[in-house]
């Protein structure tokens, strides 16, 4: 695909109406919520990605959007008009499968062609649009070629010229990466990122793989046994978990169960076992709650002296990870196993044997009762 700058994330409007809105969705199969009374907002222009497991709804959610299912509850809106019972072709979208589906007896131009021939567009008006999104997907000069004589990259470019050419205001896409090996994989998702920025279409994506999440999307809403249990930006999900599936599904964590003692203005203040710890950010907790402490493994400090300072604890290095960049360390701290990263271990050097372990308060999460 044609280099560009890095764009930055689209930021929502909230004082514009969403473009799509998932209100109460519910879809069974069998005594089966794939899924379980979903409401979701999806702004213009945004790349909003369905995380979660296998199981958990994600790709029905798609599905239901993009017309191959009917729910059986609930309402679904596409700039302003209820699409529950509009067939794909009526609810301008297009979408991006796990597999391409691409037909194999057919040039690559006549793959990007089809859907504007089933729409009855004038072949002028064809050639146009078609060469115009080749051009988009960096595949001009290939459109003589058949899927076979393609790469894996190109073939899920393919199926992306074909989406695109048809100028839908929602491009769905389920799990279209997957096929291809982890370093293409990285390559190909900055290029489709830098895609739906200069488009400006609005993408629905759907992934179990959270550093994809992480990386791509605009919003990311997981999704647990039929269910969005939380959305919100990346930093957010990453950061300011509301459960403790998200945390621990979203990256790596440590997570310690704990005691709320007190609730501030500025923070509050954790027992777990017999030690206090300060936290600035608490989801849904009061004074007196159960409560767990998410602390991701590249926010801990090894400090140097005798553990005085505060949220600090001393601890033994079980094992380390040498990740070229960094360094993982599995640490027992207060009888837990600890995760534990730095980085540039070049310059840090390696931890072995006992160690103070220091997370700043700005970098302790306590997520309640409520939240879990």
């Amino acid at each position: 695909m044609v280099e560009t700058p890095q764009l930055s994330p689209v930021v929502a409007d909230a004082t514009e109406p969403p473009l799509i809105r998932f209100t109460n969705v519910t879809k069974r199969f069998g005594s089966v919520a794939a899924v379980d009374d979903i409401s979701l907002d999806i702004h213009k222009g945004t790349f909003v990605t369905l995380l979660g497991p296998s199981g958990c709804g994600k790709t029905t959610t798609l599905r239901l959007l993009a017309g191959f299912y009917t729910p059986d509850a609930g309402a679904i809106s596409i700039a302003g008009r209820l699409v529950n019972n509009l067939p794909p072709h009526k609810r301008d979208t297009a979408m991006v499968f796990q597999d391409y589906a691409l037909f194999p007896h057919m040039s690559v131009r006549e793959n990007v062609a089809y859907g504007l021939k089933v729409q009855g567009a004038r072949r002028a008006d064809i050639r146009q649009r078609v060469d115009a999104a080749l051009a988009q997907v960096n595949l001009t000069g290939l459109g003589e070629r058949t899927p076979f004589q393609l790469s894996g990259g190109q073939q899920q470019r393919v199926a992306l010229a074909r989406a695109l050419v048809l100028n839908p205001s929602v491009l769905l896409l389920d799990e279209p990466l997957s096929n291809l090996d982890a370093k293409l994989r990285g390559s190909v998702r900055e290029e489709l990122v830098q895609l739906q920025r200069r488009t400006g279409v609005t993408a629905v994506y759907v992934t179990h793989d959270q550093e994809e999440a992480l990386a791509m999307s605009d919003v990311i809403a997981v999704m647990e046994n039929g269910k969005v249990v939380q959305s919100g930006t990346p930093w957010e999900v990453y950061y300011r978990p509301r459960t403790r599936f998200v945390a621990d599904f979203v990256g790596l964590v440590t997570l310690l169960d704990g005691t709320l003692e007190e609730l501030r203005p500025d923070g509050a203040t954790v027992r777990v076992r017999d030690a206090l710890w300060h936290a600035t950010s608490v989801a849904g907790a009061q004074p007196g709650d159960a409560v767990l402490l998410s602390i991701r493994p590249e926010t801990v400090q090894f400090l140097d002296g005798d553990g005085a300072r505060p949220n600090t604890r001393p601890g033994r290095i079980l094992h380390r990870t040498f990740l070229g960049s960094a360094v993982r360390y599995t640490a027992e701290v207060d009888g837990q196993s600890w995760l534990i990263e730095t980085a540039d271990p070049a310059g840090s050097g390696l931890r072995e044997g006992d160690v103070y372990v220091h997370v700043p308060p700005e970098r302790v999460h306590v997520i309640g009762r409520e939240g879990d």
